[in-house]
């Protein structure tokens, strides 16, 4: 069923709808999901997944969130994050691959892998390859950007390796700060520390982030952990 709207409007006209009547917004989700043909909003979510770990992601990021993408290497948190942005350029979002790990030819290449299943939007990424990335880079080429845009940085811990940046916990909480007044969706790829032991536990979580300069992990608000093809999603305390 098409939607008469991207979600993430969807959610706007809610919250907007909660606010007018005041009513619980949960209440006012599931009025918008009755409008679009579903008899409750975790139904209209959950259709939108299909399947697709990028399509449960998106359904559940709001204007202003910053999602942590963390897993061991090889394990596939770049092409999800990728496919999260072009699931967002299909939905006629701005979308924005940040790039300290690759060069612009290999992240195209990224995404004509993807190709197949984005049924050729990667033209509408935008990647921004480049050593000076950093929290005001970032800040600055998305100034202006409409509510609903979506970011993905690559990745977390070498924002701050140069020394001229400013350290990591300083850079992400202005990153965190410009998200929430700009409505603007920041995703950060992360790396997991060796000492994670899959034979523990099936999935790394927020404790085994490697960060090298430490951060407050409450800076973000949703995060995504993959490994051997499993995926959990989860709100951050």
């Amino acid at each position: 069923m098409r939607l008469s709207a991207p979600i993430y409007q969807l959610k706007r006209r809610a919250k907007t709808l909660a606010r007018a009547e005041k009513v619980a917004l949960h209440d006012a989700l599931d009025r918008i999901a009755r409008e679009e043909g579903f008899t409750a909003w975790s139904l209209l979510s959950s259709s939108l997944a299909t399947n697709s770990p990028s399509g449960l992601v998106l359904s559940r990021l709001t204007d202003g969130d910053m999602l942590l993408l963390a897993a061991r290497p090889g394990h596939g948190k770049t092409l999800l994050g990728l496919q999260l942005l072009l699931d967002a350029a299909r939905e006629g979002r701005r979308a924005v691959f940040f790039t300290l790990e690759f060069s612009e030819d290999e992240a195209k290449a990224h995404i004509e892998s993807l190709e197949k299943e984005t049924g050729g939007f990667g033209d509408r990424l935008e990647i921004v390859a480049s050593d000076n990335i950093s929290a005001d880079f970032v800040i600055r080429h998305l100034a202006g950007s409409p509510a609903g845009t979506i970011a993905i940085i690559d990745y977390l811990q070498i924002l701050d390796q140069q020394r001229s940046k400013p350290p990591l916990s300083e850079q992400m909480t202005a990153l965190r700060d410009f998200a929430r007044k700009n409505r603007t969706a920041l995703g950060f790829i992360s790396q997991i520390d060796r000492s994670f032991d899959p034979g523990r536990k099936a999935i790394p979580d927020i404790g085994d982030i490697r960060l090298p300069n430490p951060i407050d992990p409450g800076l973000f608000s949703k995060a995504c952990f993959l490994h051997d093809g499993e995926i959990r999603f989860e709100a951050v305390a």
